[in-house]
């Protein structure tokens, strides 16, 4: 099981989607080095070569992937609640980022709904 950016990638998929598990990564992107390092399309994980392994790996190095992004966003955003801007007290109340609306859903971001108690008759 090759390990490409500190990840290990499934031997049974083509490498294109294979390279996909690697956090920002995605499929075009994944083409693009598939085709830069040389490598055929449709060969699997498990057949890559030695030498396309470290070509495709090459090829990896050149884009920011797994922990420089992850750290990268999380001091993209904690930049944003430093600042105070609207985006970054979105992010600290926990609320949608992008100018959803609030008032029926966004449960995904508010979290599980919490009952508010009625008034008594």
């Amino acid at each position: 099981m090759p390990r490409i950016a500190g990840v290990d990638l499934p031997r049974d998929k083509r490498i294109a989607y294979g390279l996909t598990y690697i956090f920002g990564i995605g499929i075009n992107t994944a083409h693009k080095i598939v085709a830069d390092a040389g490598v055929p399309e449709d060969v699997r994980v498990r057949d890559l070569t030695p030498d396309q392994e470290d070509k495709v790996r090459a090829e990896v190095d050149k884009y920011k992937v797994e922990g420089d992004l992850r750290r990268e966003v999380s001091l993209n955003i904690k930049n944003l609640q430093e600042i105070g801007s609207y985006r970054g007290m979105r992010h600290r109340r926990g609320l949608p980022v992008r100018g959803q609306h609030t008032k029926n859903n966004a449960r995904t971001r508010k979290g599980k709904a919490v009952s508010i108690a009625g008034k008594k008759k």
